[in-house]
């Protein structure tokens, strides 16, 4: 969303991003961040207070979502040239459609998930399920365009004849100094990193028993572990001890996660290729090269077009323990004058691919069609 915001804003657009939370309730500059100047953020107090009960929590999502957005629209002395919705449930658009008819704005849906029954509380017939695909398959194509995070998704709304952008996940790829990662001089450890939240899409536990099959005794690897906690790193292994291989540092800030980032060789994912992994797209991946840490991983989503074996990383012939096991022996096996290679390339595919600025051209275009002023 951010990145999508920043590339607007680097085109000239001015930019309100309302959030969820209840303050400031007043569009307040996002400053440092936005080189434009030309992006504001507001709370628009969607959100259920912090602590609600699950009725509560229900009943705003339920009854309520997008009221006090609809509310907020109204109130504004000059109605916005576009309307921009990220993400959403069936509620929610079901509000900000008819606004947006009835005062001729047009609505872009920004689409980055095809989510999974196994991904949502309920299940399948759960309502939060229901809500998501009601959103996917009927009301993202009632909107007058789509912004869609991969190819998958691209292909799959122009198909309902709507104009349709692909952009991947971006950021200020130019404010991030790139890290050295640990360079392995004398014989250091070769250093991976996972950061994020598994849920039910990284198979983390593949990671930690590829790793743990070359190197038991965590003598040459030492793979850390940013976001699980050790209980939740022991479950995933089926509550064994987690191997000397691996440091599980629980939940870290964002800023140290960059150092972690910085200073690793390679960053590391698994994912079974699945359509829910394969419309979205790893931010998780953009960060890293960005940092200019190569990547090992499996194929999904878009990555093929960005993550070529020997260059900007390593390429896991399948999501399995033992696939992961090949590329680290492959990864071992690397001298300090190829890592070094590996992170410069990586960094330029994230320059290349990931910066907000390039894809501020194709958002004004997409824009145009729909005949959105400034």
């Amino acid at each position: 969303m951010l990145g999508v915001a920043l590339s607007l804003a680097a085109a000239g657009r001015r930019v309100v991003v309302g959030s969820g939370d209840p303050s400031p309730t007043q569009p307040t500059p996002l400053g440092e961040g936005d080189p434009a100047g030309n992006i504001a953020y507001v709370g628009l107090g969607e959100s259920p207070a912090i602590g609600a009960s699950v009725l509560r929590k229900a009943g705003r999502i339920f009854w309520s979502w997008g009221r006090r957005t609809v509310a907020w629209l109204d109130a504004q002395p000059v109605k916005p040239a576009c309307v921009v919705v990220y993400g959403g449930s069936a509620q929610y658009l079901l509000r900000l459609l008819p606004w947006c008819r009835r005062h001729g704005v047009p609505l872009v849906a920004d689409v980055v998930e095809w989510y999974d029954p196994r991904q949502m509380t309920g299940g399948r017939f759960g309502p939060f399920n229901l809500s998501a695909q009601w959103a996917l398959r009927r009301l993202y194509p009632r909107t007058d365009g789509v912004i869609a995070i991969s190819r998958l998704l691209a292909d799959h709304y122009s198909e309902t004849g709507r104009p349709v952008v692909r952009v991947p996940p971006t950021l200020d790829v130019h404010g991030i100094e790139p890290g050295a990662g640990s360079g392995r001089a004398d014989g250091a450890k070769l250093r991976l990193v996972y950061a994020g939240t598994p849920g039910k899409k990284d198979l983390l536990g593949n990671v930690i028993e590829g790793v743990e099959a070359v190197d038991p005794g965590g003598t040459q690897v030492e793979l850390m572990v940013l976001g699980p906690s050790p209980d939740e790193v022991r479950s995933m292994l089926g509550g064994r001890e987690i191997p000397r291989c691996v440091r599980a540092m629980g939940r870290v800030v964002q800023a140290e996660v960059a150092v972690y980032l910085a200073s690793a060789d390679f960053s590391v994912l698994l994912r079974e290729p699945a359509r829910f992994s394969n419309a979205g797209f790893p931010t998780k991946f953009v960060e890293s090269m960005a940092h200019s840490t190569p990547v090992i991983a499996n194929l999904t989503s878009d990555m093929a077009l960005f993550l070529h074996h020997g260059e900007e990383g390593l390429v896991c012939s399948d999501w399995s323990a033992s696939a992961f096991s090949d590329a680290l022996r492959e990864a071992l096996a690397l001298a300090p004058t190829q890592l070094a290679a590996m992170r410069n390339a990586a960094r330029r595919q994230a320059e290349r691919s990931f910066d907000y600025r390039g894809y501020s051209g194709a958002l004004s275009e997409f824009l145009g069609r729909l005949q959105v002023g400034s």
